[in-house]
Parts: C-alpha cells; structure tokens; sequence
C-alpha cells in the first residue's frame, strides 16, 4: 500500500488532527520518498503482519496519536474495537467497532466483552476514571497499557534520567487542594490505578513531548514555521542545551508493538538515543526547509528576565541545568531493546510544515505555542544593545 503525502495531509487537515491514515513505516521508520511530478510517494510497504491477531480495544482512538496506533494496528493485522463518547472524529474508521460511552462512568458498553489488550489514550483529568476502566476490565483483558508522561517525574535532576526515578505524590507535589490537580499528579496516581488492578499486567508508556503532523499545540511546529519564515531567529541559550522528542507516530506504533509483545514494565518514550543539541535540533529543522534564516542565541537568563520562558515562549527548550539537569537526558536502552524506533528530523519537520499549510488561514495566523513576533523583535533588538 502506498500512502501519497497529499493524501495523507488532506484526511489529516480534514479530521482537524485526527489521521486516519498515517504514513505506515516498517520498525526502522524511515520511509524512502520519490518525487512524482507534484507529489511525493512514501513508498516504504506497510509493515509485516503481527506473528498472531490480537484483539485491541482503545480508549480514545480518535485525537492524535490514536488514528496512528488503531492504523498501524489494523495493518498489522489486529482487530480492534473504539471506545469513546463518539463525538470527536466519528466518521474515522468506519469498519472498525466503536462503543459508545464516557470513561467518567458510563461502561456499560464494555461489559462481557474480552480482549487481548487495552490502550488508555484518554488524557486524564481524574486518576478515578482509570480506576473505573481498569476495574470494570481486569477480569477479561490481559495486558493494560497506559499513556502517561516525562510529566510524572518529581525529580529531573538525574543524570542520566531512568523509569525508576521517583514519581510525584500528594506529598511531594504540594498540591494546593483549592485548585486543580497539577498534570503530573494526576498521571502518577492514575498509573498507580491501573497497576493495582492489573498487577504485573500493566505496560506504562511515558512519553516526552509528542510532535508531528495532527498537534494541535504548536509547540513543536513553532519552530519549523518560524524557521521557514526566515530572516532572524531568535534561539535560546548557547545551543548545547539537549533536547530529546518523540513523533507521534513513531509512539503509536511502538505501542502497537508492545502489546504484541505482551511486555509488561514502565518505561520513556523520547529520542533519539543520544539527546540532540539545541543547536542541532534548529539546524536540522532549516535543513528539512529552503529557509535563509539565521540564529541568534540568546542567553537564557536574559530571556527569562525578559519574559521569555522555557517551554512556554521557547517550546522544546529547556536549560540542562538544576532540578531539570535531566530533563533531556534520558537512557532509553531498555527502550531500544524492546524496538522503539526513530523517523528522521526531516521527515517529521516536512510532514509538519504540510500539514500546518493545509490548515485555514486564521489557524495558521496565529500558532497556540511560541513568541510572538514583535516580542521577538523587541527582545533581539535588547539583547544587541546588551552586547554593543
């Protein structure tokens, strides 16, 4: 099957972040493209079958990474049955199962049901709603696997970072109980959720930050749209903070792959193997672009004292420094070990930028992640005045 990149963006901009059909890579996930006229053609096969059909039910399924994993999936030769409330992306696969119902109590479409494996995609607001679902499925699923987070770590400072540093508590997060329950909380108990109902059953997947075609954060095409505008482009520090990443596609699939496994255990999904440099992660990014743009760098305690914060007005970054001197210093060995695998820069920056462009003109106006314009200007035009 060969999946045109036209295509592939048209039914992603299409279901508004939702693929229904992802560019199907084989485990080492680099697909060879050939230009074609006005088209290019992914035209790696789709992957082997699975040694033996699994019956996968996925909570969620339709947002992001979801449509990457139920296709992989499907040609990898499973069954799979949808889970959700039916409302975002319903027409997304429609010969595959879909029950109705919401993770905030209503199950009763998953009673009497059995499956070889269940994927929780939902993003969590209450550890409870694991509680339901793992509940309700520890008897008649075998393997639960849970999407969490790099988020759940109460201390970043390791070097290097492993799935065995320890995890925020109640105590440890400080949360005020007047407001919401921070992220990171959140996923950790609801980890903990489904491990005591599926106990050695349980399969944790903590990915980084997830990017690619279909996010709808911006935070990393900021920089492939701010890269291929050109002219000068503000960078933050001195470029050998690292920086390790995961595409969407290369999580769902490795997910996939998992299960068949029936590999049980906590572990990162981020990447590559060896963390990037910033530097590295912004050329590689104008490489992938016909850009004529040029970097400044900009020290980092000048851009926190000018309201420029890491993560937030410079996605992806992060000082490798203090409590986050392990942020993007991960060992993924156990990782590689069980084929968790890495696309290119390139391909993931170009697909990106495609699909950023099918969007509508007010979408692509104003990205959701990044710093604006004129803040840039001004804070470039600072940081020379500093300097001269």
């Amino acid at each position: 099957m060969t999946t045109t990149r036209r295509d592939f963006l048209r039914i992603a901009a299409t279901t508004g972040g939702a693929l229904s059909l992802g560019v199907t890579a084989e485990s080492c996930a680099h697909p060879t493209q050939i230009e074609r006229e006005d088209r290019v053609e992914f035209t790696t096969p789709p992957p082997d079958k699975a040694s033996g059909p699994l019956r996968i039910l996925v909570l969620g399924g339709t947002g992001f990474i979801g449509p990457y994993q139920v296709q992989y999936a499907l040609d990898r030769g499973h069954t799979v049955t949808l889970f959700n409330r039916g409302k975002t992306n319903p027409k997304l696969f429609p010969t595959v199962e879909k029950l109705i119902g919401d993770r905030n109590g209503h199950l009763e479409s998953l009673e009497g049901r059995e499956w070889d494996a269940v994927i929780d995609n939902s993003v969590q607001t209450d550890p409870h709603w694991v509680t339901l679902s793992a509940s309700l499925l520890q008897k008649s699923v075998k393997q639960y696997v849970f999407v969490s987070t790099r988020s759940v770590y109460s201390d970043l400072s390791r070097v290097p970072m492993t799935s065995e540093a320890p995890v925020f508590t109640e105590e440890t997060a400080r949360w005020d109980r007047s407001r919401p329950m921070p992220y990171g909380l959140v996923k950790a108990l609801a980890e903990k959720e489904a491990q005591k109902y599926f106990p050695g059953r349980t399969t944790i997947v903590r990915p980084g930050l997830i990017i690619g075609p279909g996010d709808l954060t911006d935070r990393f095409t900021y920089w492939p749209v701010r890269i291929e505008r050109g002219g000068e482009v503000l960078a933050p520090g001195d470029g050998t903070d690292p920086v390790q990443i995961i595409d969407a596609r290369d999580l769902a699939e490795w997910m996939i792959r998992l299960v068949e496994q029936n590999a049980p255990g906590v572990f990162n999904a981020v990447g590559p193997k060896n963390p990037r440099s910033f530097a590295e992660f912004l050329y590689g990014i104008k490489a992938a672009t016909t850009s004529e743009a040029t970097f400044t760098w900009v020290d980092a305690d000048f851009l926190i004292a000018h309201d420029v914060r890491p993560y937030r007005e410079m996605p992806v970054w992060q000082p490798a420094r203090g409590k986050n001197l392990g942020f993007a210093r991960f060992d993924i060995t156990p990782e590689l070990a069980l084929g968790l695998t890495f696309r290119p820069l390139a391909v993931t920056t170009r697909d990106t930028l495609d699909y950023y462009h099918m969007q509508p003109p007010e979408r692509q106006e104003k990205l959701r992640a990044g710093l604006e314009a004129e803040h840039e200007a001004q804070v470039l035009a600072e940081w020379h005045t500093r300097r001269t």
